[in-house]
Order: C-alpha cells, then structure tokens, then sequence
C-alpha cells in the first residue's frame, strides 16, 4: 500500500469513528433513566394557576443535563380526561418532540396525531418548568399519558437573543 492509500483510509477510519461516536452521544450517552421514586408529575390548576403533584402509576421517564428539552415520560393517570379538563389548564399547540428509539413508551408521531385528531388532550404540567421552557402532558381517554419538555413563547424569543416580550417573567441574567 502506498502512503496515500494509507492516508485515505486512515481519514475514512477516523470519520467513521467520530460518526459513531456522536451518534452514541447524541442518542444514548446524555440520557439517564428517571426512577419511579424521583418522579414528579404535576399539572396546573385552570383556577389558580398553580401545578400540583398528581398520582400516576407505570412511570417510565428520561432526560439528560445537556438540554432541557429531552425530558420524555410515559405513565398512567387512572383518571377521565373529562375530569382531568374541569380541573386543569390546557396547552394550546402542544408538539411532541421525538424521543431516542430505544425509549419506546414514547412515540411523539403518535402522540401528536391523537393531540391533532381530538383522541388525546394536551394539559400545561408546569410553566416555565426551566425559563422559556414548559412541561406539557398528554393524556389519552384510556388513562395513558406521555409528557415532555417544549419551548414556550417567551423560550422562543429569549433565546433568539432578544429581549423578552411583553407579559413574559424576566429572563435570567445568564441570558441576557
């Protein structure tokens, strides 16, 4: 082999390697599994305002410190939605964001189709859970829900880099 066959082939074996290794980080390193006793399912009252902690049952979570958006959960409420809908406030365009493959509780197509078709009902969980960013749950007439993290108005202006808009809380000063 000549040197530049041995070049060539060491620049494919490199990026091949660096590939798959931010594959792996991107889909399973960051990740960690939530266990059933650090779970904390909330969703907000329509009459106050306020979250408050809800009884859930076949709790399955993820998320990970290297963004606050890869939240992802799939449990049980065991109540009505038309229940549920008395008392909570809803979360008007709700858009699942896709889970990794191997969590497959959470299916985001699945969730939004029934959230677009009226066979789920989306409920704000908690506002500004971290700035800009909302827990929103999805609930299913059977009891099922999935829950994940989406960035909310003021999220989307904040970090664009411009001021927060109107009616938003202040942005804190690590963003500004």
């Amino acid at each position: 082999m000549n040197a530049t066959r041995i070049a060539i082939l060491a620049i494919l074996v490199s990026a091949l390697a660096a590939g798959l290794g931010l594959y792996y980080l991107q889909v399973y390193y960051y990740y960690e599994r939530i266990p059933v006793e650090s779970a904390d399912v909330q969703l907000t009252r329509a009459d106050t305002g306020l979250p408050e902690v809800v009884m859930i049952e076949n709790y399955k979570g993820i998320d990970a410190t290297s963004s606050p958006i890869r939240y992802r959960a799939c449990f049980d409420l065991g109540r009505p939605v038309a229940e549920l809908a008395e008392i909570y406030a809803p979360y008007e365009a709700a858009e699942p964001l896709v889970a990794p493959g191997w969590f497959d509780c959470f299916d985001a197509e699945e969730v939004g189709d029934a959230l677009t078709e009226g066979r789920a009902v989306a409920f704000l969980g908690v506002e500004n859970i971290r700035y800009g960013i909302d827990r929103v749950v999805a609930v299913f007439p059977d009891g099922r829900a999935r829950s994940w993290h989406q960035i909310n108005a003021c999220g989307e202006v904040v970090f664009d880099g411009n001021p927060a808009p109107e009616g938003c809380p202040p942005p804190p000063e690590s963003m500004q």
